[in-house]
């Protein structure tokens, strides 16, 4: 059976994204782009299957060695390298201007995540939703946690009284001294 179409198609300004949040930052500035790009993807890895989307992080090629290339990490997560001298910018504005003609568009949403007031005026205009890296991160929180409260294990009802929560000896010490079975001599 094929699979169903992602209810959405997400593009993520990678470098944009990386600057805006501030856990992103400090890999950046200690430990390079290469770990903080990486983090960024494992973070919408998550995100992406949880949401049903399909989704692109955009990096520009100038940041890294080698030529355009699109890297396939999950069924929902794609990373696209642009070509050399080309933005993650244009590359996202042609992507939307391409959809406005898609037939997609009428069973996908578009979303567009930067912090980039330029841009985020851009892709509206071309009729996609825009998505700061603020409301990005606090939805990747959102679905990283909903997904760690489903993988917790259920504990069982305790009841409502203090003593349902004690252990069964101690329950049963205490049971003996109320009915006054373990009276001191």
């Amino acid at each position: 059976m094929p699979r169903s179409a992602p209810q959405a198609l997400l593009l993520v300004d990678g470098y944009n994204i990386v600057g805006a949040w501030h856990e992103l930052k400090e890999i950046r500035d200690r430990q390079g782009l290469e770990e903080s790009r990486r983090k960024l993807v494992e973070a919408l890895m998550g995100y992406s299957a949880y949401q049903d989307f399909e989704t692109h992080v955009v990096f520009d090629a100038q940041f890294r060695d080698g030529g355009t290339n699109r890297e396939i990490i999950t069924k929902h997560l794609y990373v696209c390298y642009t070509d050399f001298g080309q933005t993650a910018d244009t590359y996202i504005e042609k992507t939307c201007a391409d959809f406005r003609y898609d037939m997609r568009k009428f069973k996908q949403r578009l979303i567009v995540a930067t912090s980039d007031r330029a841009q985020q005026l851009t892709v509206v205009g071309y009729g996609a939703e825009w998505m700061s890296a603020e409301k990005l991160a606090n939805e990747v929180e959102f679905a990283a946690r909903k997904v760690q409260s489903k993988l917790k294990p259920k504990k069982k009802s305790a009841g409502r009284l203090l003593m349902h929560s004690l252990d069964p000896d101690a329950q049963k010490r205490l049971a003996d001294l109320r009915f006054g079975k373990d009276k001191p001599q």
